[in-house]
């Protein structure tokens, strides 16, 4: 299974970074870090062909303009491991581009990851996942209630994240917008 992203913009994955550096050296917290990159998951698939996917990505990306969006507060998703994440606001820009790759990347996919349809996706920044506990949600949301999560976030790229052991590795990255021609 890969995992179609977008890796936050310098400023921000500084941010998310900090945030997780501090979450470890407080409660523990690691689990976030086996994707090493802040991102924005825009979807998860079970892809055959590598090579399609790859040349799909970089026509979407010739095509697509940055756009920015907006992050607000704290979100959880329950469970007997909670993820604790940055809700990030749904826009017509964010929507358009999603609904794109899912139509699209479902056509040459086995497998989509279920939570990535367009009518149950919820966009966010993971801040702490596989490591938590309920009993340790109090004092983690505590503790990230003195920071302000009201962002404007660049995005400017999708990148391909492959599952390597524990890890989620970058396999590729396309920039948005037209290449220019160097001679």
């Amino acid at each position: 299974m890969i995992a179609i992203t977008s890796l936050l913009d310098e400023i921000h994955s500084a941010r998310v970074s900090d945030l997780t550096e501090l979450l470890e050296e407080k409660f523990g917290l690691t689990g976030v870090k086996m994707t090493p990159y802040p991102h924005l998951t825009l979807l998860t698939a079970e892809i055959p062909d590598m090579d399609e996917l790859k040349q799909y990505l970089d026509q979407v990306c010739l095509e697509t303009l940055s756009f920015k969006v907006r992050t607000t507060g704290l979100g959880v998703f329950p469970g007997k491991s909670p993820v604790v994440y940055i809700p990030v606001l749904r826009t017509p820009p964010v929507n358009k581009l999603h609904a794109k790759l899912h139509r699209d990347i479902s056509e040459m996919s086995s497998e989509m990851g279920v939570f990535y349809n367009p009518n149950l996706w919820l966009p966010h920044i993971s801040l702490a996942l596989g490591d938590t506990t309920p009993e340790m949600l109090g004092p983690v949301l505590s503790f990230l209630c003195q920071f302000n999560f009201n962002w404007e976030i660049e995005i400017h790229n999708l990148t391909i994240l492959q599952k390597s052991g524990d890890f989620f590795l970058k396999e590729e990255e396309f920039r948005f917008g037209r290449r220019e021609l160097i001679i």
